[in-house]
């Protein structure tokens, strides 16, 4: 009976068991189906497609290493590893994360995101995207991963915060504004995120934060983010920040959702993120919805935001006094309310 796996929206089959098994031992990050499934599943919940157990007593290689660890002075031709790092979330509406670090370990996070340190953890200053291959490498490395933070709006500096002490010791990151804090381990989402430029918070050192360039020029010029967003690669923690309440949907293979631009926080690479025109011409000039909304089409799973910044910046820039809004809360006569209320400029 024939296997058919799909990466990234793209369908390979059909396969034999054996080539079937072969191909999810190589990359177990996609969907398998065959005749007698009811829908496409996650490879890694197929029981058909696990490795193959070893006979008793064959002695088994070690598990692979991507390097000895920091100050080794290479990380091997793999993925980049990064540090693995507990947390704890704390707050409901105005979150932030507290980061516990072994000796060693380092975190990094945007400017100006830190709420409070040990003593014993260092704070660093470094030029480029916070990841090792560009605190390593050479001028052009640093250049490269300053350009494509430049590029998504962000400074040309993250700040990395590591532990020199003994024991444990923690460091903590908040939200910038309402919300609540989303954490992601990377490995669980193929190693890599897409997620809009302002999200990022924090993460684990040896996450790579890049550029992702959107392939269709209309999705670039009305998807809400631009033409760039970011993308978070490697195999530890990072943890976004957005606003209001935060839902995580899990689109099944071909499912589509369509979400106001603004609302997107992040997806999996397996998502296919595209645009498409509200409604009619009357719709989109007076439905209050804007010309486009984002069409969002699975498999994979994508995180939505209720309350987006710039929406909520809006509203209460359309409040201020020098954009007409109203000095006199309770009053139902806002100018009289204002100028008895000693409001009014000189």
């Amino acid at each position: 009976m024939p296997w058919f796996l799909a990466y990234n929206g793209q369908q390979i089959g059909p396969l034999d068991d054996a080539q079937a098994r072969a191909q999810a031992q190589a990359n177990p990050h996609g969907l398998a189906w065959r005749d007698g499934f009811a829908q496409w599943l996650p490879i890694q919940q197929v029981q058909e497609l696990a490795p193959v157990a070893p006979p008793p007593g064959m002695m088994q290689p070690p598990a692979p290493s991507y390097g000895g660890g920091p100050g080794s002075g290479g990380w091997g031709t793999g993925p980049e590893a990064a540090d693995e790092v507990d947390y704890k979330i704390v707050g409901s509406e105005m979150q932030f994360v507290e980061v516990e670090l072994d000796p060693g370990e380092s975190a990094v996070a945007e400017a100006g995101a830190m709420m409070y340190k040990a003593p014993c953890v260092e704070m660093d200053t470094l030029f480029g995207d916070g990841s090792r291959a560009s605190a390593q490498g050479g001028f052009m490395d640093k250049l490269l991963g300053a350009g494509k933070r430049l590029l998504t709006g962000e400074s040309l500096f993250i700040t990395v915060f590591t532990h020199r002490g003994q024991g444990k010791a923690h460091v903590a990151f908040g939200a910038p504004y309402p919300g609540n804090i989303i954490p992601v381990k990377l490995t669980d989402v193929g190693g890599m995120l897409i997620c809009q430029k302002d999200s990022f918070l924090c993460a684990a050192r040896g996450v790579s934060i890049g550029i992702y360039f959107q392939r269709k020029i209309m999705t670039g010029l009305f998807g809400g983010e631009g033409f760039i967003m970011q993308k978070l690669e490697g195999t530890g923690m990072v943890f976004m920040h957005a606003g209001g309440t935060i839902v995580e949907r899990v689109l099944q293979p071909g499912e589509v959702l369509h979400v106001d631009t603004g609302c997107v926080v992040a997806f999996e690479k397996t998502v296919q993120f595209d645009v498409q025109q509200a409604g009619n011409i009357k719709t989109a000039l007076f439905g209050g919805e804007g010309l486009f909304f984002a069409v969002l089409s699975g498999p994979g799973r994508v995180w939505l935001q209720s309350l987006p910044f710039s929406r909520l910046a809006g509203r209460m820039l359309q409040a201020a006094p020098q954009r007409g809004g109203s000095k006199g809360e309770g009053s139902i006569v806002p100018s009289l309310g204002g100028f008895f209320g000693g409001d009014q400029d000189d």
